[in-house]
């Protein structure tokens, strides 16, 4: 018998019992763990189109300057949360506030594939 299987007889552990108490406080845990991140605010971000300009195009820009982007008109805007694309959609407006309707939602595989 080894000084490990020594110890855990002279203080009763099961190891058996052990590993499945492990177990289920593993999946009490996970589920408590779920629940509490329902409350962590998330930033949401809706993105029109991107273009690159130099420091000297950006310092050109005053009130009325029309900045190209590599988008087409009625084309969906991606759907970002803290970053991450999640989901394509077109603008709408609900009681004179501009919104979302969502168009595509991206599976977990797929928005994690697409580039910041």
């Amino acid at each position: 018998m080894s000084d490990s299987d020594k110890r855990n007889k002279a203080v009763g552990v099961d190891a058996g019992a052990a590993a499945s108490s492990r177990t289920e406080s593993q999946r009490a845990g996970s589920s408590v763990g779920l629940d509490a991140l329902r409350e962590v605010p998330v930033t949401i971000s809706l993105e029109l189109g991107r273009t690159q300009l130099s420091i000297g195009e950006l310092l050109q820009l005053n009130p009325g300057s029309v900045v190209e982007l590599d988008r087409l008109a009625g084309e969906p805007l991606d759907v970002r949360v803290n970053g991450t694309l999640i989901a394509r959609g077109e603008v709408v407006v609900v009681d004179e506030r501009y919104g979302i309707r969502l168009t595509e939602v991206l599976s977990g595989a797929a928005h994690l594939q697409q580039p910041r």
